[in-house]
């Protein structure tokens, strides 16, 4: 970790601005992803804050609006808030500010999140947003809104132009349903770096082993909807990067379980159960297929490995 990222202020719920933070410029969002789109409001941020020799800052919120008036996690998350905070970090912001999205601050009309929580709790001197920002009870707050509040308050307010591709405009949304189709590179496109997961090492049924690809195993979200298949990725273990093939799905040929994300690192034979293994999704190889017993499976694995190898040499 270098020493801007050590610096990274992380706040949740601040009664008053963190001193790193005061008078510092925001960009205000979800930043699910921080894909190419929100790369761009954090970059009109960082370049303002430069300039006014202040800091830069995202303002966000968690839990995600959908899911707390779902009453239960439905969306599918590109980026838990620990990676989010990470990546705003990569986009050279000073800190995140995190409120909790609940129900007093769901009933704020948009002049009383202005009041509240821009001019009281952060007392901000400028804020960037997205064309398409809403915010407050009813979403009844606009970009415009907020400029014309802005200058009732004294806060410069910026609205920064929708990155597109084609004529699709970035969003987490297209993202999501990139993904559910397996479409990797078009995530990774959009996100302006390869869609990834992580999270703790389990222990599975070991049948990986009895065919000789053993697997590092890991419980994605039930709100993940990653296609189901087959996929070349580049996993990191600590500060180690591995090549492998992976597995996402149920296991028709086996048992029909729950959804599992099983990997095989290449060139790889340590026990690494209840680390840390983050797995970056580098091309789809094929979709999760039933085979008529685990002969015919050990041979379709074999080709997955192959492919993969061969996606990741292309993918270097």
């Amino acid at each position: 970790m270098n020493a801007k990222a050590q610096n990274f202020v992380v706040a949740v719920d601040p009664v008053e601005p963190p001193p790193a933070l005061r008078r510092a410029v925001y960009a205000i969002g979800n930043f699910d992803g921080v894909h190419r789109g929100h790369q761009a409001v954090l970059g009109l941020a960082r370049a303002r804050a430069i300039a006014a020799g202040v800091a830069s800052a995202a303002l966000t919120f968690e839990p995600h609006p959908a899911d707390f008036f779902a009453g239960r996690p439905v969306v599918f998350r590109l980026t838990p808030f620990a990676q989010k905070a990470a990546a705003i970090a990569q986009c050279g912001a000073g800190g995140v500010i995190s409120l909790s999205f609940d129900g007093a601050l769901a009933s704020l009309s948009a002049q009383a999140f202005v009041e509240e929580v821009l001019v009281r709790q952060l007392d901000l001197s400028a804020v960037v947003v997205g064309a398409d920002f809403h915010f407050g009870k009813g979403r009844s707050g606009s970009p415009e809104f907020l400029q014309r509040a802005g200058e009732r308050f004294d806060f410069a307010v910026v609205i920064a132009d929708k990155v597109e591709e084609g004529t699709e405009a970035i969003s987490s949304t297209a993202i999501r349903r990139a993904l559910e189709r397996g479409d990797a590179a078009l995530a990774a496109h959009m996100l302006g770096r390869r869609y990834s997961v992580s999270g703790e090492v389990i222990g599975g049924q070991r049948l990986g082993r009895t065919l000789g690809v053993p697997t590092a195993n890991i419980a994605l979200p039930p709100t993940n909807r990653l296609a189901f298949g087959v996929y070349a990725v580049k996993a990191r273990l600590g500060e180690r990067c591995l090549g492998g093939v992976a597995s996402f799905g149920v296991r028709p040929t086996v048992d029909h379980g729950a959804p599992l994300l099983e990997t095989f690192l290449f060139d790889f034979d340590e026990d690494i159960y209840s680390h840390t293994l983050e797995v970056e999704f580098v091309a789809r190889i094929r979709p999760e297929l039933k085979f008529d017993g685990l002969e015919p499976l050990k041979r379709a694995m074999a080709d997955d490995i192959a492919a993969a190898r061969e996606a990741l040499r292309k993918a270097s």
